[in-house]
This record gives structure tokens, sequence and C-alpha cells, in this order.
């Protein structure tokens, strides 16, 4: 026993010397998850918001169903949805209902959109989404980003459709491409309104002010921005289909929690 005293009143030194920092350095607490900072599900809080989640599916620019996109939801902030209710609420009024495309984007899916990018060789679709744009200039041109709002979790891709809202096109993988800045009927038929192109299409007439387009196509546009801005929503000139809630709860903050 005299052998080993010596040594077993070291190991009790160090464990009492190590026990304050196992209390005040806790360990590392676990990545947040969608509830626990304030997210919502759109689908519960506004059913009648009509979802068509793109890269939950393999027909976005992509070609494939983007990382991190586990289920077809649409999940952002409570507070970005509860002003998306109040643009419903109105356009319900007048026979239109909303349609999503994308709201909370993980990380992980826009690291996707990047290595997508980067390889330039792959353009299988490029026929639909950036017919006129070459692949290694939609860095320069703000197609793609490194960063994307949408990770903050009060972005949203969206569209206006009729109601009762028609039947939607279904896309098989594999299948012919169109342009997406043909004229609606010659295009992938999308059930919204006609905005004067698809969704995602990287070309300038897009861009929500583009005067190229047709005047029927400016006033569903208009409808979308002006119904958007008064529930406190801003738009991304290049896109048509781009809003971003103007006090946002989480503008410095990029999640990376997988649509589930």
């Amino acid at each position: 026993m005299t052998r080993y005293a010596g040594t077993t009143k070291l190991f009790i030194i160090i464990a009492l010397l190590w026990m304050p920092i196992s209390i005040f350095c806790p360990l590392p607490a676990l990545a947040a998850g969608p509830a626990s900072v304030g997210f919502v599900d759109l689908h519960d809080e506004v059913p009648s918001i009509a979802l068509d989640i793109r890269y939950y599916t393999a027909h976005n620019f992509v070609g494939e169903r983007v990382d991190g996109y586990n289920a077809p939801k649409c999940i952002m902030t409570k507070k970005a949805a509860g002003a998306l209710a109040g643009v419903q609420k109105e356009l319900m009024a007048s026979g239109f209902s909303l349609k999503v495309y994308d709201c909370y984007r993980p990380k992980r899916a826009v690291a996707h959109f990047v290595r997508w990018a980067k390889d330039i060789d792959d353009t299988k679709t490029k026929r639909e989404f950036y017919p006129t744009i070459d692949k290694r200039n939609l860095f320069r041109d703000g197609y793609i980003a490194e960063r994307s709002s949408h990770s903050r979790g009060s972005t949203v891709d969206l569209t206006v459709v009729p109601i009762p809202v028609p039947a939607q096109e279904r896309y098989v993988s594999g299948q012919a491409l169109h342009e997406c800045c043909l004229p609606a009927e010659k295009r992938f038929r999308d059930n919204g309104i006609d905005m004067g192109t698809g969704f995602d299409c990287f070309h300038e007439l897009s861009h929500t002010a583009n005067r190229e387009i047709g005047d029927a196509q400016r006033i569903n546009r208009l409808l979308l921005k002006t119904l958007m801005e008064k529930y406190g929503f801003v738009n991304y000139d290049r896109e048509w289909w781009h809003y971003t809630l103007k006090d946002e709860p989480y503008p410095d903050t990029y999640f990376d929690f997988a649509i589930e």
C-alpha cells in the first residue's frame, strides 16, 4: 500500500485541479435546430400557400436534389412566415395565392451550388436555366454567391398562382429542356401567372424591372412586388422571385441545419 500511496495522491490532486475547468468550461453546445432558433414550417403557419420546393427535386439548375433538402418543406423564421400570411390573405381575397419555390437554405446547399458552378464542364441544365450565359460567369453576374441570404431564414423565392391552383406540369428527369426565357407557352409550364421567365432563370429578362417583357408580365411582377413590400420584404432586383424580410431576425447569422 505504501508503494502506491504517492501515486494515488498525485491522481487525486490532478483530478481536483481539472474539476473547475470542467465546471466553468462546458462542452460546446449542439448545433441549433429550427425550433430552437424560432424557425417554423410555413405549411403549419399558412397552409393555403402552395409549395413547389425545387431543390428537393432534380428540376433545378444543379440537375439533382441539393444537399440539405431532406424533405420538400418551407422552413423560415416565424416573423417571415407571419409577414407572408399577410400577403396571402390579400391575394386570396382577389382569387390568387402565393406559391413558394424555396425558403430557408442550409449553408451546405449553398456549398453544393458553388461546387456545381465551379465545375464548368457540367452543363446538362444550361439549355433551360442559363441558355445565354457562359457558366464561368455565374459568379461575376450575381447569380451564384458564396453565401446566401436564404441561410438566414427570412428570404423566400415565390410567385403567384390563381385559385383554384392549376395542375403543375410534372418534370421527368432527362426530359427535353426548354429555355426559361421563352414565352410561357414554350418553356416549362409552371402553374403560376406569367412573370416573363421561369423560376431561377439566369437571364436579363429575370431582372425585376426589365422593360423587354410584356405589359401583362410587368403588371404581374408589380402585383407581387407591391404586396411583398407592403408586408416588409425587399426584392433582389436581378430575380423577380427573390424577397428578403427587411427587418429580419438574423441579419448576420447563416444556419446549416438540414431541412427534415
